[in-house]
């Protein structure tokens, strides 16, 4: 009963006022939204440069010179994006930085994905992320992304997502004939040269070989214009083929693929669209390749964050390279990433007094790795306090968060690659239920906190004291209604 009293006091919905549950809520619908709609990388930066730009950000190319409260967009290879609000201080004296990946663990299709065996045409993939490789058999499938012709035609392609939609899947071995199967351990039920997936079965008459493959590539360049040698220049997912969904008898929380790390993208993205002339600028980054250790030129470990800070140095007239690296020194950064909520029904890998639980706020990581914090960055304990004062002063509910027992664990690849610059960063993003699998769950509670301690970190962090105190946020009981 002790432990149950103390996790109450700790959980976010009992320190939410009432007046104030109905726009948690509300938040949430538009989270849903954006979860339904947008499902790769491409799709979310198409998605945040269309709404920020309906909220008076313009395109950083057509700006000559910067100007304080000036709103700006940073694109670059139709995968990393850039919300920028200039601040009242010089650059050199740092900037707040929100970074966040749009990328999700998927199954890619290879380069020559299309063959045809026993009366079916099939798709290779080859999976992207680390993944339980048997949770995407039998399930729904949607096929997204892009494909580049030889002139330079991009085609844009999204087949699974309306309800007329057909839709892709991976079949399963029977039970009745996977006795061998089901003796393997989990890592090889499923092995990744067997996630192909199921495209056709029916035959072009009057062609003897193939047939069966020949008709699909038909019907994808009659409707796409797509030809068999196109795959090799083309970038295509598939998907989960579902709509986000409320879960809970009390709709107290989100399910859907790709929540790790779009929760973060889309909290992010909401709080600087709220960001009004900051002390110090503030930007709101988003990138790509975090799954497979934030590598490629649209992931963390290229100079992404140096050329974005470049060019915006040279737009307000700063030329010099020391500038550049004063700046990124001074500047403030949280690495904005989800962490693993824990799961009742596996208790043995957590560590209950140091690990994440859904509905008890956005959560610090101090540290991520596993095995004696490998490959992990350690945020200063300075800069911890002050962000904790940041929360606890705008009401924000936070908790503190190890990815798993010190022997298991591992964490995201952002925040390293940020403190390479010497600036202050530490991972603060949202626990989450079934992370990596096709149908994560996060709490709604949890993704407003996120929202506020971004748009609080984006706005306030850094800037001048105030003289004024905010009101604290009460522990409440429950109502029968919430119960």
């Amino acid at each position: 009963m002790a432990d149950n009293k103390e996790g109450l006091k700790r959980n976010a919905w009992m320190r939410i006022e009432d007046e104030e549950l109905e726009r948690v809520f509300d938040f949430n619908e538009g989270y849903i939204d954006f979860l339904s709609q947008v499902k790769t990388e491409r799709e979310a930066v198409d998605y945040i440069v269309k709404v920020a730009r309906l909220k008076g950000f313009t395109d950083i190319d057509k700006v000559n010179q910067l100007e304080v409260g000036q709103k700006l967009i940073i694109t670059e290879k139709g995968k990393i994006c850039g919300l920028l609000v200039m601040g009242t201080r010089p650059l050199e004296e740092g900037i707040n930085m929100v970074a966040s990946h749009l990328d999700s663990p998927r199954l890619d299709l290879k380069a020559r994905p299309v063959y045809e065996a026993d009366g079916l045409t099939l798709l290779k993939t080859h999976y992207y992320g680390g993944i339980k490789k048997y949770h995407w058999v039998s399930i729904p499938l949607a096929l997204h992304g892009v494909v580049v012709k030889k002139d330079g035609q991009k085609i844009e392609v999204c087949i699974g997502e309306k309800d007329s939609d057909l839709v892709f899947t991976i079949a399963d071995l029977l039970p009745h004939l996977g006795k061998k199967q089901m003796e393997k351990k989990a890592s090889e039920v499923v092995s990744g040269e067997a996630l192909n997936a199921l495209a056709g079965s029916m035959p072009l008459k009057e062609v003897e070989n193939d047939s069966i493959k020949k008709y699909f590539m038909q019907l994808l360049k009659e409707s796409y214009d797509i030809e068999e040698d196109d795959f090799t220049s083309a970038e295509l997912q598939l998907v989960p083929a579902y709509a986000a969904r409320e879960v809970g008898l009390d709709r107290s929380m989100v399910g859907a693929y790709g929540q790790d790390d779009r929760v973060c993208a889309y909290t992010s993205l909401q709080a600087i669209l709220e960001v009004e002339k900051p002390e110090r600028t503030a930007l709101c980054l988003f990138v790509d390749k975090e799954e497979i250790g934030s590598t490629g030129n649209t992931g963390l470990q290229s100079l992404l964050i140096e050329n974005i800070m470049a060019e915006i140095l040279h737009k307000a007239g700063q030329h010099d390279y020391f500038m550049l690296r004063k700046c990124l020194a001074a500047s403030y950064a949280l690495s904005a990433d989800v962490n693993a909520a824990v799961d009742p029904n596996y208790p043995e890998v957590f560590e209950k007094m140091n690990c994440s639980f859904l509905s008890n706020g956005i959560v610090l990581t101090k540290y991520t790795g596993s095995r004696g914090k490998a490959e992990s960055n350690d945020a200063n304990p300075e800069y911890l306090g002050a962000i904790r004062a940041l929360f606890d002063n705008h009401n924000v509910v936070w908790q503190v968060g190890e990815l798993g027992k010190v022997d298991l664990g591992g964490g995201g690849t952002v925040a390293r690659y940020m403190a390479y610059y010497g600036m202050e960063v530490v991972d603060c993003g949202v626990a989450v239920m079934g992370m990596h699998s096709p149908f994560e769950v996060v709490s709604k509670a949890d993704v407003y906190m996120a929202y506020q301690a971004y748009r609080a970190f984006m706005q306030e962090f850094g800037a001048a004291p105030k003289t004024t105190t905010s009101k604290k946020r009460n522990v409440k009981k429950a109502s029968k209604k919430e119960k």
